[in-house]
């Protein structure tokens, strides 16, 4: 953190010195991530104003502009777009992977879209289009066409005259696709090229088991695939066999990343946002937000209603009112601990709806074991504390076992409601995430009052 506050001075140093020369050099020993943290951080610190920004990026060495350009923000972008020029903004997306592009054109309002489509050449402007065409969660959305294609009938010779004439505008060249009549074929990486004689075929050295997508696919089960295989690069088909495109794993890496940050905000009851915390408004988060807290409060009146029509008994019994906050929270988190654990297996694929029946058994086998360890502590720590130290009358064996027992079923019922609820959900084409804690919590809350007033009725006559 210290050196990048350091940094930061620099480069205001050098910006108000006017030693521009001096911060092109700067810039030229950075990363392009860490020159687009800088300048968001300057530019949202009011470090520096508009204009400056636009002079730094103009600074910035041009085999580094487009790469830092990327890494920005949305907000950052449309500043830089609405300054650049239609020469500076064809240089920048010009030199701009095809991918990348094209998240940019879907986070930028329309009259910049058009601006950028504009100041591109025709043929990128309709693989762009090709690409904006397919389902935002689908592979095709997130690939490039930028790949290194070859075909088996070349020589390895052929293959590397290929590769130095059109690798230069390619987004990855490790791994090349070979393609027949356009349909994939095969692969070969660089090293297995470079480990073959000159004169070998391409078509005997590659590896014909190819691992493929459809454009299609679920993005986030592809992104998948890159953890599970390892790969650097996934090829994308089409229903013909035929290589559209490629993901790489950089853009597997956002989808993960941005799925779990979906996930947890659902799994904590909030509507999912495009924008980071604290660019997204106070109305925004609002607006998020009181949807679930209306829907939760008022599937939480059954919980009032079940308490309401006990009155008479815990009247009688006014000590059981002290164990209720008790075993709504035991129940919620048991509910929690077996919901979260079965949405992440879906999430990673290690569980499938066809394992319902193994998952219910297992979380039924865990709850007897955890609901007897509760239940038997809870009784210890009630006779032998609340009854015998403290002397409280109230406190009886009988007592002791109706909230004991009540801890037992309700760890039981909220373990089952906890590992089934994801997969209906899953089952009918829900997010798993949705039934997490706010919703587990609500419902078990509900049964284990009634379990509480049944076994409290049953064993203390109320």
């Amino acid at each position: 953190m210290q050196e990048f506050d350091i940094a930061m001075q620099e480069i205001l140093e050098y910006l108000h010195s006017k030693r521009y020369q001096d911060l092109r050099n700067y810039l030229d020993e950075l990363n392009p991530a860490d020159i687009s943290e800088l300048m968001e951080e300057l530019y949202e610190e009011e470090a520096i104003t508009k204009e400056e920004l636009v002079k730094i990026f103009r600074l910035i060495p041009k085999d580094l502009s487009s790469d830092a350009f990327v890494e920005m923000n949305p907000e950052m972008q449309q500043a830089l777009i609405d300054a650049f020029s239609d020469k500076e903004l064809h240089e920048v997306v010009d030199d701009m992977y095809l991918d990348d592009t094209v998240d940019i054109i879907e986070e930028m309002p329309a009259n910049v879209v058009t601006r950028i489509l504009k100041n591109v050449d025709a043929e990128t402007r309709r693989n762009i289009n090709i690409i904006l065409k397919y389902p935002e969660d689908s592979a095709g959305s997130i690939m490039t066409i930028e790949y290194a294609e070859l075909h088996p009938y070349m020589t390895v010779q052929d293959a590397f005259t290929e590769i130095r004439k059109t690798g230069v505008d390619k987004e990855t060249i490790y791994t090349c696709y070979v393609t027949d009549k356009k349909k994939l074929v095969g692969i070969v990486s660089v090293k297995e090229l470079l480990l073959s004689n000159y004169e070998d075929k391409v078509g005997d050295i590659m590896e014909e088991n190819v691992i493929s997508v459809n454009t299609l696919d679920d993005r986030e089960e592809v992104a998948q695939m890159f953890s599970k295989y390892d790969f650097t690069a996934l090829p994308v088909v089409d229903k013909e066999n035929r290589l559209v495109g490629i993901i790489t794993v950089d853009d597997a890496i956002t989808v993960l990343t941005e799925e779990a940050t979906e996930d947890i905000e659902k799994m904590a009851a909030i509507t999912p946002s495009e924008h980071p915390y604290l660019k997204t408004g106070v109305v925004e988060t609002w607006k998020q937000r009181i949807p679930w807290l209306l829907l939760l409060m008022i599937s939480a009146t059954f919980t009032g209603m079940i308490i309401t029509s006990f009155e008479d008994a815990l009247a009688v019994h006014v000590v059981l009112t002290a164990f209720i906050p008790m075993i709504m929270d035991t129940g919620g988190n048991s509910g929690s601990q077996a919901s979260v654990t079965v949405i992440r297996g879906l999430s990673l694929g290690e569980i499938e709806l066809s394992d319902v029946g193994e998952v219910i058994w297992k979380e039924i086998r865990v709850a007897v074991l955890v609901g007897i360890s509760l239940g038997v502590v809870s009784f210890a720590k009630l006779m032998l504390v609340d009854h015998m130290m403290l002397g409280n009358a109230s406190i009886d064996t009988v007592t002791a076992l109706v909230v004991s027992g009540t801890l037992a079923c309700t760890v039981l019922i909220a373990k089952f409601v906890g590992c089934t609820l994801p997969m209906i959900a899953k089952r009918l084409g829900f997010d798993p995430a949705v039934m997490a804690s706010p919703f587990i919590t609500t419902i078990v809350d509900a049964l284990s009052l009634m379990i509480y007033m049944n076994l409290a009725t049953l064993l203390l006559g109320l």
